[in-house]
């Protein structure tokens, strides 16, 4: 292709510390090689319904430090499945938009779009880069769990979130000699469980990847009570489920890609663990909270290279590719077969024997 003159660049899906430091790192890099940037408002909503935004250095300065997206973002406008209105029976209208998109970003001069997102935000991209639209992924989620590379930014923070979290919890389960079972994010994948758990010195930590056995569970916290250990920590990922059972499902929207919403695994586990053991539980959902405020330097020193490399990876025509860490350094992957897919905690993943050594209970039948 010819050479980049005009960028777009939008943030979808949920949110997450560290997509104002992306767009920092691609803004004052594609400027400073004379290269327009233009900010799509609302992720890919904003190029459905034509907000965007010329973005300058001024509008990126000092948001390094910032949680969330100066640009907003959205987790429901997939332009081939978007939400128009309503069919005579109720049901939700959907239509593809795609060709509405592609009129923006024609109408703009937009030469490549830089998208920032997870699997969803990927699998929503596909269908412009089949079109002859260049796009270069960023990936982004708490979650950790885009297929391909090993780090997504914002999961150093949700982790750091999520064990500061437990430390507290700690106290007042000591002090009360209780359970404690803390729900944390993750939908199918038990990454942030798994190191926050870990990070916190977590007695049971309970993953989607692994269905737990109730009685295991149960079983565990008595022994600790009997070893004179009078409190009992639970890291609970919401997707997480017992053997031959469901995940929890706190509602369902339609008008949604991704229309299951999980929640209610740490307040039956609670019960449950209550009942069978006789030592009161009390439950803590983390929700959002895992997703908001500062970034973590590690995550702005990761988000500023991600935005680095998309330049980079633009400029020398390097289109279609999903910017990824491997091995610890920088690489990327064709952004296509990333799409809809999820990297999933295996049976052989190192941390679950470290955990094991320490002593720590995955619920899980000797």
């Amino acid at each position: 292709m010819g050479e980049i003159g005009r960028i777009g660049v939008l943030t979808g899906g949920g949110d997450c510390p560290g997509l104002n430091a992306v767009i920092r790192a691609v803004v004052k890099d594609a400027l400073r090689d004379g290269i327009d940037v233009i900010g799509i408002e609302d992720g890919f909503l904003g190029l459905i319904e034509n907000r965007v935004r010329p973005l300058t250095d001024e509008d990126v300065s000092n948001i390094l430090h910032t949680g969330g997206t100066i640009l907003g973002s959205n987790n429901r406008a997939n332009p081939c499945r978007f939400a128009t209105g309503r069919h005579a029976d109720g049901t939700t209208k959907f239509e593809d938009v795609t060709d509405l998109c592609m009129r923006h970003v024609r109408d703009h001069g937009l030469d490549a779009l830089v998208v920032i997102g997870g699997d969803g935000t990927m699998a929503c991209a596909a269908p412009f880069v089949e079109r002859g639209v260049p796009c270069v992924g960023v990936p982004k989620t708490i979650d950790n769990d885009l297929w391909g590379t090993e780090i997504t930014f914002g999961f150093q923070t949700a982790v750091q979130t999520a064990t500061e979290a437990m430390d507290r919890v700690r106290t007042t389960a000591a002090s009360h000699h209780r359970v404690m079972v803390v729900e944390v994010m993750g939908r199918n994948a038990g990454w942030i469980a798994l190191h926050s758990g870990i990070a916190s010195g977590a007695d049971v930590i309970l993953i989607p990847e692994l269905p737990f056995d109730l009685d295991a569970v149960a079983s565990g916290i008595v022994e600790r009570r009997q070893r004179g250990k009078r409190f009992s920590i639970v890291c609970c990922a919401e997707g997480a489920k017992p053997v031959g059972g469901e995940r929890m499902v706190e509602r369902v929207d339609p008008t949604s890609p991704d229309p299951i919403r999980l929640g209610g695994i740490g307040r039956w586990l609670a019960g449950e663990v209550e009942n069978r053991t006789g030592i009161e539980s009390r439950y803590v959902v983390l929700g959002h909270v895992q997703r908001g405020g500062t970034p973590v330097a590690a995550d702005r020193v990761l988000a500023t290279q991600f935005g680095d490399r998309a330049l980079d990876l633009l400029q020398a025509g390097r289109m279609n590719r999903l910017i990824v860490m491997q091995g610890g350094r920088l690489g990327d992957v064709e952004l296509l077969e990333s799409a809809g897919r999820q990297r999933l905690i295996t049976p052989d993943e190192p941390l679950l024997g470290a955990a094991r050594a320490v002593g720590t209970g995955f619920g899980q039948r000797e």
